[in-house]
């Protein structure tokens, strides 16, 4: 329940930047504060409810205690079950958001799609996948880019596309599609009917922000020396070279180019943070390219995540025991199979807490 309340006094803070005229925000952290917004909405509206749910319950207790009003107590003894049942419904609901709560934080997505094992059909099997993103993002009101694509002119498929996709709960949705995309079908060039099995691989990564590297300037053992090498007097034995040994990385930075201490101070503080950027560049490039690597493996069938088979027109899909309707899928309904894929989320990390 505390969760629950800051994630509610949290969407009160946003719709307050939001409402505030003098903020100065510009289009992108307003639409980045929209999209925090419409995520914590649902939760904050849950959570008045389920409060104004528990308050009439407790009314309803004290009206059936002893030496209460007859009608009052007969009023709370038919209101009381339903009352407690609407409010554990809805609890129910906001542990699903709770859980999802850091999910839906990222509002923005990179989804890559790569053709896998069957030559030419799974070049087609790749633009059929990218045709379902698509068509699935409408459905969800998302907007939709393509950064890259690269077809295959023989097949008319595609060997590898960049997707952008942006909008409310894209990351907890999406994330499900990570992996590799089988399909057993009958390709278009094949003569004798037979069914043949390819597979694309879908990689779904956070759209890289801006990297950002805040110093704890505590942490930094500053020493001030007099600079070494030729440059006369001044430069000799005024003490205005300066020396920044950032203790949790190792970087030493020594500045002495400068006759003031203050701009050497400066210039190694500005090139001490360059570096810290960089590091910590290297450190996200290498997190999501391991992050790929997990998602999609070697794009083999063995790896397979779901399985759409045409002949029979379902899709099974390899963590849930139920099949689904191929046709859905293909018009970009992922709905029920995303709503399973939810709950069985839900109740593995619930069980984590």
């Amino acid at each position: 329940m505390a969760r629950l309340r800051a994630l509610a006094a949290e969407c009160a803070a946003v719709e307050a930047r939001l409402a505030d005229a003098d903020a100065g925000l510009d289009h992108r952290a307003v639409r980045e504060l929209s999209q925090r917004k419409a995520t914590l909405e649902p939760v904050a509206a849950g959570l008045r409810e389920y409060d104004r749910l528990m308050a009439d319950a407790a009314e309803y207790r004290g009206a059936m205690g002893p030496g209460g009003d007859a009608d009052l107590a007969a009023l709370g003894r038919e209101e009381l079950p339903g009352t407690l049942e609407r409010a554990e419904g809805i609890l129910s609901r906001l542990k699903a958001d709770l859980v999802q709560s850091e999910d839906n934080r990222i509002g923005s997505v990179i989804v890559e799609l790569r053709a896998g094992t069957g030559g030419d059909e799974a070049c087609l099997w790749t633009a059929d996948l990218l045709d379902m993103f698509t068509r699935y993002a409408g459905r969800r009101g998302w907007t939709a880019e393509t950064l890259d694509l690269v077809s295959e002119s023989d097949a008319g498929g595609v060997r590898s596309a960049v997707l952008n996709l942006r909008g409310p709960g894209v990351w907890s949705a999406m994330l499900f599609e990570a992996g590799v995309h089988s399909v057993k079908r009958v390709p278009a060039t094949e003569t004798q009917g037979r069914i043949h099995t390819s597979t694309a691989t879908v990689a779904v990564l956070p759209e890289p922000e801006q990297v950002t590297v805040k110093i704890d300037w505590n942490e930094v053992e500053e020493k001030v020396t007099t600079s070494q090498g030729p440059g006369g007097q001044n430069v000799n034995k005024v003490a205005t070279a300066v020396q920044l040994h950032h203790k949790p990385s190792g970087i030493v930075i020594r500045m002495q180019e400068s006759k003031s201490q203050q701009q050497n101070r400066e210039r190694a503080r500005r090139l001490l943070l360059t570096k810290l950027m960089e590091i910590e560049r290297q450190r996200v490039h290498a997190s999501r390219s391991a992050a790929r690597s997990a998602q999609i493996g070697g794009g083999e069938r063995s790896e397979k995540i779901r399985t759409y088979r045409y002949k029979e027109g379902i899709v099974a899909d390899e963590r849930l025991p139920d099949e689904y309707a191929l046709r859905d899928l293909l018009a970009g309904d992922f709905a029920a199979l995303h709503a399973a894929l939810i709950e069985q989320q839900t109740q593995q990390r619930l069980a984590e807490l």
